[in-house]
């Protein structure tokens, strides 16, 4: 379930980024578009089964999406279910849910 299935990619050829391509030895830097992402309401939670989860010190997005998901590349769905794109956004003692079905999670998003 790659989040970048439905995306618009664009390639980078600019003049304001010839030192960026130079240093990288690249003649064009690819993007991706940003990717619309719904909110589930709470409609939407109560229909599915989550775990929970209280952050510590040491704790990674990825780790987890490894452990429930047996993919570390999942990270984002769990960012994205409780509003923190990233580790940053999260502190000591916050607690976190984990939507366990892929599948109803994929339909929810309309992947």
């Amino acid at each position: 379930m790659s989040r970048y299935k439905k995306i618009a990619v664009f390639t980078n050829e600019e003049k304001s980024s010839a030192i960026a391509r130079r240093m990288r030895k690249l003649q064009r830097i690819v993007h991706y578009g940003t990717s619309p992402l719904y909110h589930p309401d709470v409609l939407d939670r109560s229909s599915l089964k989550t775990d929970t989860h209280i952050w510590k010190y040491g704790d990674r997005l990825y780790n987890l999406a490894n452990k429930y998901y047996g993919n570390p590349e999942l990270w984002w769905i769990i960012g994205w279910y409780n509003g923190a794109p990233t580790e940053a956004h999260l502190i000591k003692g916050d607690v976190i849910e984990i939507p366990i079905n892929l599948e109803n999670i994929a339909t929810m998003l309309g992947v």
